[in-house]
């Protein structure tokens, strides 16, 4: 690849380009910073590597020949290519990357349908999504921010509630097709329950909480289908086969598009609720302020302001 470039050096390539597009040699010599002297001497090199002669000297001067004027083309060119690769790497480089950490079910079912209106806000800022279903009170050093679901009790760090737990059971409205009337609390009870397997949410409602939340003393539905991922859940219901927990602010934009119902009015909370959390030692932190104060507007967008989320202003390093 490359024959024929051999020993030829970019700075060589630069000199004749220089020299060519000024038919000077002496002004070569001003714009690059050497000698004419210099400047001649790499352009007799030149034209031995190639074996072609690339300028005639005239009286006071020079001119291109027919082969200077062709490699004069391809050398701009591949120059300009060059120091475009350059811009792109450096601009890249420039580019900053924020790291939230959350679980599968916040990152699939809030963040992401969101996150194309914060890249619209802030197009220099790059994200990068950790999802994890690890308790994440304990942040890793390269965290700027996570959003988990808990208490709220972090080991180290502040942080602060975007929303409560809410919960209620929701389908897809095939599973209610040629249903006459409003769904009751019999309804729940006879239909196939999706479920997750406790040892992937141990603080989250289960069927057994919900059921006694809702006053329903009979047992839950043991279910054919279990899950250890609560994204898993989700698109089980929107496909028909059963009846999932659905939480409030993790399901809104899928009850709006229809595809999934409440099944009914009812819901139930808990003290729990999904956490916004800042590390002790805050590394970007005008990202770090940029991405709060987004949520922030996009929970007020969506209902009441959250109850306690910390104002981007009251970040201090």
């Amino acid at each position: 690849m490359f024959e024929q470039l051999g020993g030829i050096s970019l700075d060589v390539l630069r000199v004749f380009e220089s020299a060519a597009r000024q038919l000077s040699f002496t002004a070569a010599a001003s714009e690059l910073g050497s000698s004419q002297p210099a400047i001649s001497q790499q352009i007799k090199r030149l034209e031995q590597q190639l074996a072609t002669r690339l300028f005639d000297r005239v009286y006071r001067g020079i001119v291109l020949t027919e082969a200077g004027t062709l490699l004069l083309r391809y050398v701009q060119d591949g120059l300009a290519s060059l120091d475009s690769g350059l811009v792109a790497v450096t601009a890249r480089q420039q580019r900053e990357v924020l790291q939230v950490a959350t679980d599968f079910a916040f990152a699939a079912y809030w963040l992401m349908p969101r996150l194309h209106r914060f890249h619209q806000a802030h197009p220099e800022i790059d994200v990068s999504l950790i999802t994890s279903e690890r308790d994440l009170a304990a942040l890793s050093p390269d965290v700027d921010v996570a959003i988990s679901f808990g208490d709220g009790r972090v080991k180290h760090g502040e942080a602060s509630l975007l929303f409560s737990e809410e919960v209620f059971p929701v389908c897809s409205p095939l599973l209610l097709a040629g249903q006459a009337g409003a769904p009751t609390l019999a309804d729940l009870q006879r239909l196939p329950l999706l479920h997750l397997r406790p040892e992937a949410r141990t603080r989250w409602f289960d069927w057994s909480g919900l059921f006694r939340a809702l006053g329903i003393d009979q047992a839950p539905d043991a279910g054919s289908l279990r899950f250890d991922n609560y994204t898993l859940v989700i698109q089980a219901a929107i496909a028909g086969q059963g009846v999932a927990i659905g939480w409030s602010h993790l399901v809104d934009e899928l009850l709006a598009q229809g595809l999934l119902v409440r099944l009914l009015d009812a819901k139930a909370s808990s003290r729990f609720g999904y956490y916004l959390t800042l590390p002790e030692r805050k590394r970007r932190l005008s990202l770090v302020r940029h991405f709060i104060g987004w949520v922030q507007s996009e929970l007020d967008n969506a209902s009441a302001p959250a109850p306690g989320i910390i104002k981007p202003e009251a970040i201090a390093l």
